[in-house]
């Protein structure tokens, strides 16, 4: 499913009228008729419901919200907030269909003290006032029923397309609706994705209103939600007749003598998301240590200069199917000359944790690499790679994650609420798992740990990144299912609940296949 910007949805809906053919008086009644029958899924007749409505677009597919409920018997009042001289287009085509049905309709305008007095009484408010065109602050008498709205305790509250005041691509959000959800028209919008914009927006559904799958082909770039059936489709199988060396041998290098914990858990979690032979390469100071930890490893034990990687790898990498390397390593020279000898070498290669402090000095050698680099920053990691502040990272995710890949020829997961994986090409996908609980020392080394297996097994190197990811927020959801909460959840929990989230997708060769 294509997630969109504003600017996409307004060529999808121009394509769709003028070289497909469908109206824009159409395309309305679509939308209202779809937003409100997944409406009918979540509310009874039995509610008082409050419509609030504007004039452009999003106050149209109010209209025909209101008529469809009140046609099956729902109890709604539909209120305009703007005069009625104000609805054009489209909206007054569905305004005046509404009336022709029967129906009558409150004004804002002249009976506000009445509007205020009674919105208490609802107990469903559905927000169709403003739609995707918002802009900067919102004006009178907008500021003040959105305050109003977010003021009542005890009214259930849902968007349609946006909440109200949300600009559609995210950034800043001055003042604006907070949903309990959103129904947003065809496809998801860029700020559902990016904080605080989704803050704003609850438990988000889509209501698909028809348009042709060519239309959102030939309208926009691809920024697509990852979902359980692309897990499921390619999330590799182990046939019969595999051994330890079809699975993938791996390269993991890390550690320090300050930092022991964070290459084991990246070990064991690649270990556990099925890569068939796993060597860790560590300073020679901190070897038994670690090999006590994890026993199905295999241990390379290297040069070390006070605790740190002194800089010299006796590697073959041709051995190897994929490298990681960064969890744990350190800021010393030692390490830069580790990330350098590695990104020389031609191996699927995953960059992570102080790997990415020293590639921010290294990337001239992205480009020249002909295999696939992956790249597994945070918000405040990207923020240095792009020498900017990490507020305008948080903001502008999804551009700068597409520049950053397409400039130097790599793959990037930038970490966070809504995960993206960014191709060299700009393709873009965007992953539903995962929880607060993640937001914890460790995470990020499980997830490399589970990078470098899944993209040994077999799969496309994009699809084999987003089920990573997928199955690493997975594992973190389940945890939340049993005994633990967003406070207590470790990285080692995550770890030992990606069986059961492999479990869910992962089917076994016998039920594939029927005799």
């Amino acid at each position: 499913m294509r997630i969109v910007t504003a600017a996409e949805m307004y060529k999808m809906d121009t394509y769709t009228i003028e070289k497909i053919g469908i109206r824009e008086d159409t395309l309305m009644e679509s939308a209202g008729q779809a937003v409100a029958n997944l409406m009918m899924k979540k509310l009874t007749p039995s509610q008082n419901i409050m419509i609030v409505a504007g004039a452009g677009n999003n106050g149209g597919d109010g209209f025909v919200i209101a008529r469809i409920l009140k046609s099956y018997g729902y109890r709604v009042d539909l209120w305009i907030i703007p005069p009625p001289e104000k609805i054009k287009g489209a909206a007054k085509h569905a305004l005046d269909v509404y009336f022709r049905s029967g129906y009558d309709v409150e004004y804002f305008t002249k009976n506000e003290e009445k509007f205020f007095k009674v919105m208490s009484t609802y107990e469903v408010i559905i927000d169709c006032l403003l739609g995707i065109g918002v802009k900067g602050d919102l004006r009178p008498p907008y500021n003040l029923i959105v305050q109003e709205v977010n003021g009542l305790k005890s009214v259930q509250v849902i968007s349609v397309d946006v909440p109200s005041g949300v600009a559609t691509d995210g950034g800043e959000v001055i003042e604006a609706i907070k949903a309990d959800a959103t129904i947003t028209i065809q496809n998801p919008k860029v700020g559902a994705f990016t904080y605080p914009a989704a803050y704003y927006y609850g438990a988000v559904s889509v209501a698909d209103i028809g348009i042709p799958p060519l239309v959102v082909d030939e309208c926009t770039e691809r920024k697509e939600l990852w979902t359980e059936q692309h897990v499921l489709k390619h999330l590799p199988t182990r046939l019969p007749n595999v051994h330890k060396g079809t699975n993938g041998k791996g390269l993991l290098i890390g550690g320090s003598r300050q930092m022991t914990g964070a290459v084991m858990l990246s070990a064991k979690a690649a270990l556990r998301s099925g890569a068939g032979l796993l060597t860790v390469a560590v300073p020679d100071v901190i070897h038994p240590i670690v090999a006590t930890h994890c026993l199905e490893a295999m241990y390379l034990p290297c040069a070390t200069e006070k605790g740190h990687f002194q800089g010299e790898l006796a590697v073959d990498f041709g051995a190897f199917d994929a490298v990681a390397v960064g969890p744990g390593m350190g800021r010393t020279i030692g390490g830069q000359k580790v990330v350098g000898e590695v990104l020389k070498h031609e191996a699927p290669v995953v960059l992570d944790a102080d790997a990415l402090f020293h590639v921010k000095d290294l990337l001239p050698l992205l480009k020249e690499r002909k295999d696939p680099t992956v790249l597994t920053p945070h918000t405040g990691e990207m923020a240095r790679l792009c020498g900017m502040p990490i507020l305008e990272v948080e903001q502008k995710r999804f551009e700068l994650s597409k520049q950053f890949a397409e400039e130097h020829g790599v793959y990037l997961v930038l970490k966070g609420p809504f995960t993206i994986v960014t191709t060299p090409r700009g393709e873009q996908f965007v992953n539903p798992t995962g929880n607060a609980g993640l937001a914890k020392g460790g995470s990020g080394d499980v997830l490399t740990g589970m990078v470098l297996a899944f993209i040994m097994q077999k799969a496309s190197i994009q699809a084999a990144i987003s089920n990573a990811v997928f199955v690493h927020g997975k594992a973190a959801d389940l945890l939340l299912e049993g005994q633990h909460t967003l406070t207590d959840i470790m990285a080692t929990d995550v770890i030992e609940k990606i069986p059961n989230a492999l479990k869910l997708y992962q089917l076994e060769y016998g039920e594939r296949c029927s005799f």
